[in-house]
């Protein structure tokens, strides 16, 4: 099954089935064009990953990690399916990383990697976008990866019977391919991520751990078109524009 939230005609906001035929709610079925698809969940925090791709690792000169490198992002960085995202004025780079997303489904602590599962409510794709001006001059990071819009989010959430464990994951800007990697290629499992990150904090309903992003990362300019795109969770797109 596949999530979604959306606003429909009327102005309200619902939660329905994304299929084939469109997204269906209360015995309608609407068309997605019609619609304001809208964050799949609304997360009190983003648990971002650090280098958890070996190539990732190595394309930045940084070693591989001997625990999950661990970052948060705020509500206020969420952006929809569909969005125009306005990057940080003045800077020299701001980059894409298409990512993963785990949803969690129950409020959790300390979780053991073999009950993990059973506190995941799904999957879905989030863009963490980042500004390296700020990231390379600071310790916490927040100018550099908590910005307002800088983790686009969506459209749905699969159920995690719909995402093979080796499931592909893709970037296009533009139509061209500048990621492209497995969910295989992890260094740090999901299981291992759910048991560190509860280990620390609780997490609720909603929030999401950021997964991580493979080798590609690279620069984005104003008016390019963003896809990312998860075997079994529907392409998440959006634009950007400079400030």
């Amino acid at each position: 099954m596949q999530r979604v939230r959306f606003r429909d005609p009327a102005g309200s906001v619902r939660t329905g089935e994304w299929t084939d035929d469109g997204i269906s709610f209360g015995g309608e079925t609407f068309d997605p064009a019609t619609v304001d698809v809208l964050p799949p969940c609304e997360p009190s925090k983003i648990v971002c990953v650090g280098l958890n791709y070996e190539k990732h690792a190595e394309e930045s000169g940084m070693d591989i990690p001997e625990r999950p490198l661990l970052f948060l992002k705020p509500p206020n960085a969420l952006a929809a399916h569909g969005d125009t995202v306005t990057l940080p004025a003045g800077k020299q780079r701001v980059d894409y990383e298409a990512e993963l997303g785990v949803v969690i489904g129950e409020q959790c602590r300390n979780v053991e990697p073999d009950d993990a599962m059973d506190v995941i409510a799904g999957f879905t794709c989030l863009n963490d976008i980042s500004n390296r001006d700020d990231q390379e001059v600071e310790q916490n990071w927040i100018r550099g990866k908590a910005f307002d819009n800088s983790a686009p989010l969506g459209p749905v959430v699969s159920t995690p019977d719909e995402v093979p464990a080796d499931a592909r994951i893709e970037l296009r800007v533009n139509g061209e391919t500048r990621q492209d990697s497995s969910r295989a290629d992890f260094i740090f499992t999901i299981p291992e991520l759910v048991a560190e990150i509860t280990s620390y904090m609780t997490l609720e309903p909603g929030d999401v751990i950021s997964t991580g992003t493979p080798e590609g990362v690279g620069p984005l300019s104003d008016g390019d078109r963003v896809e990312v795109d998860i075997e079994g969770i529907r392409t998440l797109e959006h634009t950007v524009r400079a400030d």
